[in-house]
């Protein structure tokens, strides 16, 4: 089903703290030997955990293992600098202040730079750039939507502090949910009948 919103989400970039890599360049990256980079570990088929090495994964900061477009791009960008990839498993909320207070090098998520998050953090140039859709159940109520008028009285939630969540109320006749903290958590909730769809990028 493709639903057109009014709004695209520039879905994946490296978002760095403002001169990361001015410093490193500075210091011949002699005294940092780890990238550390920040992401949820949760948003297949970007970036996801799973128990073992398969797929290319890199073992993630305090237990198993992280695999995706994602960490792919994160190996690349570690081997380039000639650091170690150290990958920080994050809940969404807390990426940004784990960037802007140094616990992390680098975020690699599917985040939009918004001006608020411009305000105090850079944007590398988005490497892949996605539709927003709304998942609903291949046997449920709205399986047959066309367009956005056709979701009229679903119950439709999107992850919390995303811009898939603001676009929710473009939807005419909208049921608007609360708003969920990860990926895992809304899938549950459509599988169980909780809500009738949730925002997400294409992929």
């Amino acid at each position: 089903m493709k639903l057109s919103f009014t709004k695209k989400l520039a879905a994946i970039t490296v978002i760095l703290t403002a001169g990361f890599f001015i410093s490193c360049a500075a210091e011949g990256n002699s005294d940092i030997s780890e990238l550390k980079v920040g992401m949820e570990c949760a948003y297949a088929p970007f970036n996801w955990t799973q128990t073992d090495e398969s797929n290319g994964a890199v073992s993630i900061s305090g237990g198993a293992y992280a695999a995706g477009y994602d960490v792919e791009i994160a190996k690349k960008i570690a081997d380039g600098l000639s650091m170690k990839l150290v990958i920080v498993k994050t809940e969404w909320d807390g990426l940004l202040p784990a960037l802007t207070s140094g616990k992390i090098d680098a975020i690699i998520a599917g985040m939009s730079p918004l001006p608020e998050r411009l305000e105090s953090i850079d944007f590398s140039d988005s490497y892949y750039t996605s539709d927003l859709v709304v998942v609903v159940k291949k046997d449920g109520p709205f399986a047959d939507a066309k367009n956005l008028d056709d979701l009229s009285g679903a119950r439709i939630t999107g992850q919390l502090n995303t811009s898939h969540y603001g676009v929710i109320d473009q939807i005419p006749g909208v049921i608007k949910q609360t708003a969920m903290d990860d990926f895992p958590t809304m899938i549950v909730a459509l599988n169980s009948g909780k809500i009738d769809g949730y925002v997400s990028e294409r992929p």
